[in-house]
């Protein structure tokens, strides 16, 4: 990425369990659609982004929130030849959860109702956690992160329905993705799928992108890359990773999962191991309990169907730089 100017650093801090964190600056960069087991928090500092998301395009500029729930198809792109420069934080279902308890009146699952939020101040304070994580301050990066989210979830937060296969067509998604799951390395056609399933090629694949945003295709390159993700963050090496979740060869996943995470998997393993995430020993595949490839049906939502505004706050002072206790009220 040097050549071209882009540059992204995906990590996690100890203090931070759970969570994500990034910082890129992308000019000819595209994400593909795919999905996050974790919500997407993502801040940004200068030009635009456009992300497809809920069936139409949404453009997040300097002082707005790209805000995605997990479990929802996306994809992100640069608004302009300038490209984009953001930090994001991306917090596991649970931490939000018990944040909302906690803070807000939410009640169920919560969620970020609008997918753009222009709000100047938690841009500010997602720059701050990512800043106190850098330094190692994990009073300062907790509690920021914890205000910032509290905040989000008070201008833009809801209680997100709960989504269970009704009809046909829904339980045969259901049940492709799940046959698709387990047979992640060795996948059926897409004719033999519907086959096993009692439907047919066309109405399977229009129930699969109705249930989860994306064809079964798509959808299984995301897995492969989630699945990835867990090997290489338990010390597999990126080659036998690859192989592990279905790709032919290392390259197959640099490019998948560039394309999907915005860094190749060698650099994002470095960093986990660099911040004393993982042990220094390479582990086999063998040694690696692999989990669902993505989260519980709760968060199987629909992608929303309306296009929404970006919403706009009266408070644009920005948080102080300094101490938590200054920006200790969301």
């Amino acid at each position: 990425m040097a050549g071209s100017g882009e540059r992204a650093r995906h990590w996690q801090y100890d203090e931070l369990p759970g969570v994500d964190l990034l910082r890129a600056r992308y000019i000819r960069k595209s994400f593909v659609r795919h999905t996050h087991e974790h919500f997407v928090i993502a801040a940004i500092a200068d030009g635009v982004e456009v992300f497809h998301h809920g069936g139409s395009d949404q453009y997040a500029g300097p002082g707005a929130l790209a805000l995605v729930n997990p479990d929802t198809a996306h994809t992100g792109r640069a608004g302009g030849p300038e490209g984009w420069r953001y930090g994001a934080v991306y917090p596991l279902p649970g931490l939000v959860a018990e944040i909302a308890a906690e803070t807000t009146v939410i009640r169920g699952t919560p969620g970020f109702a609008s997918p753009v939020l222009e709000d100047p101040y938690a841009v500010g304070l997602v720059h701050e956690v990512l800043r106190a994580a850098d330094e190692g301050n994990a009073l300062a990066a907790d509690t920021l992160l914890r205000v910032a989210v509290t905040r989000l979830l008070r201008l833009n937060g809801g209680s997100m329905p709960q989504r269970t296969p009704r009809g046909a067509g829904a339980r045969a998604a259901a049940r492709a993705r799940a046959v698709l799951e387990e047979r992640m390395t060795e996948p059926p056609t897409l004719e033999r799928l519907a086959a096993d399933l009692g439907t047919s090629p066309f109405a399977l694949l229009r129930a699969f992108r109705d249930a989860y945003g994306m064809p079964p295709h798509t959808w299984l390159t995301d897995a492969r890359v989630r699945r990835a993700r867990r090997l290489l963050d338990s010390g597999v090496a990126p080659a036998a990773a690859a192989v592990a979740v279905g790709f032919t060869d290392q390259p197959h996943l640099n490019r998948h999962f560039t394309r999907i995470v915005g860094v190749p998997p060698g650099s994002y393993q470095r960093e986990r191991r660099r911040d004393g995430q993982r042990p220094p020993g390479r582990k086999n595949v063998q040694d690696v309990l692999l989990g669902p490839a993505v989260p519980s049906a709760v968060w199987q939502n629909k992608p929303h169907v309306r296009t929404y505004t970006a919403k706009k706050v009266e408070n644009r002072t920005p948080p102080s730089s300094v101490t938590p206790s200054e920006s200790g009220s969301p």
